[in-house]
């Protein structure tokens, strides 16, 4: 178990604190595109900081500061000018950098003043990567945004899901530094629930349990290696394994998941896929990728449990808003979290020194794309599901639309995709194997 004041440490994310000062060295998702082509500026909080992302009509990004420095109303509710934002209460605007630029009744009255040169507001780079913007909020100089391969592969489709969790980054990260609770939480419980919800359907066996694991420190973060009661280490998920990403991703089947700081106590939660072609198939053009809200709960309160991600929010949530890390009993099973908040303390000390940590990238030949293996592929890129549970307000492919229904009322994206795939397949007059 942790002390208080260091479960503290490891949780807190302001301005200052060495958790904070940790992921202010990283660029973090903080909107899809989408969201701002279909209203272009959205109110955010990152790492305990009030924001505004928005798009001007040249098509910059921006964030910065959420309150106007005039008489401090909310700017997202602002209007997006062609070189900036401006603030509807009196019009007084600004770019990107926070620069004040225009303060229409005080250029009036005094043509000759420069009262907006003094005037800037915290702002912070941004930049669109995959179907997301990134922000940058740490000190100079910025370093590269990383192309993580599955952001900058051609010839895919991808979609996008968020999620607000009401509890600390921390919880979701360390459930990816439990390989057991695979076959209890979604195994042996999924097989609970469907005899309470009356269905019928084949679940993950509860006789393939795990037999052994290990983590090792690779150059992105850590390896998560397991055998199984049906696997040896000849196999990938132990001779490959399953990469965690430095400091707040975990690589799963078709992408990733990854964990913004909203602030001490909530968590925006980021489900990220590319969906590959067959061998030799040319996907369709995608313009735009789509962005889906997938709900936490149901419609009458009770958690999402019924599909695997549902499953892993409730047991994050469900520590409470931040886990008492000094009441745990920590077990074998748990080797790959003590290693994990090791290197998380390792990372906020080399930063104390005013050193870089772990996965900032400032070589731009070694960033034109990071490729990361994974215990699922088959050769280097990810390959598609073609079965799984579906996930509430998920993107149909096929329509374009994005519904928040429950869970059921549409197939499983792969399975969408898949279709799209055959079909381009056909026209291509290309025969899938």
């Amino acid at each position: 178990m942790l002390s208080i004041e260091a479960n503290e440490k490891l949780v807190r994310v302001g301005k200052g604190t060495p958790m904070g000062e940790l992921m202010r060295r990283y660029w973090h998702p903080v909107a899809a595109v989408a969201e701002l082509d279909e209203r272009p500026t959205k109110s955010v909080r990152i790492l305990g900081e009030d924001l505004v992302v928005y798009k001007d009509r040249s098509g910059t990004y921006g964030m910065i500061d959420r309150l106007c420095p005039h008489r401090r109303v909310d700017l997202s509710y602002g209007i997006p000018e062609q070189d900036g934002l401006r603030c509807m209460y009196h019009g007084w605007m600004f770019d990107e950098t926070g620069q004040c630029v225009e303060q229409p009744f005080e250029e009036t009255v005094h043509p000759d003043g420069r009262f907006k040169e003094k005037v800037r507001v915290t702002a912070y780079p941004v930049e669109a990567l995959g179907g997301l913007l990134w922000s940058y909020m740490g000190p100079s100089p910025v370093p590269l945004l990383p192309r993580w391969d599955i952001f900058v592969w051609d010839n895919v489709l991808r979609d996008i899901g968020s999620t607000e969790l009401d509890c600390n980054w921390l919880q979701c990260m360390e459930n990816s530094l439990d390989p057991v609770h695979l076959e209890w939480l979604h195994g042996y419980w999924s097989i609970y629930q469907s005899k309470v919800l009356g269905t019928d359907e084949k679940l993950i066996p509860s006789n393939k349990l795990h037999t052994k694991i290990s983590f090792d420190p690779f150059e992105h973060g850590i390896i998560k290696r397991r055998t199984y009661t049906d696997t040896t280490e000849e196999d990938p998920p132990w001779k490959v394994g399953h990469p965690i990403i430095f400091p707040n991703w975990l690589r799963v089947g078709t992408g990733f998941q990854m964990r913004t700081p909203i602030d001490d106590t909530h968590t925006l939660h980021w489900h990220y896929n590319a969906y590959v072609p067959p061998t030799g198939v040319k996907a369709p053009t995608q313009e735009v990728v789509p962005h889906r809200a997938v709900p936490l709960r149901h419609p009458d309160g009770t958690f999402a449990t019924d599909y695997t991600i549902g499953q892993d929010t409730f047991a994050w949530v469900s520590q409470g808003p931040i886990a008492r890390r000094d009441l745990e009993k920590l077990g074998e099973s748990d080797k790959g979290i003590i290693m994990y908040r090791r290197m998380l303390n390792e990372q906020m000390a080399i930063v104390e020194r005013g050193e870089e940590p772990l996965n900032v990238f400032r070589d731009a030949g070694s960033n034109e794309i990071i490729e990361v293996q994974h215990e699922g592929q088959l050769g280097r890129r990810l390959g598609l599901p073609r079965g799984g549970k579906p996930l509430p307000g998920q993107w149909d492919p096929e329509t374009g639309d994005v519904s928040v229904a429950p869970t059921g009322k549409y197939a499983t994206v792969g399975l969408r995709v898949q279709r799209i795939y055959d079909e381009a397949a056909k026209a291509q007059g290309i025969e899938i194997k």
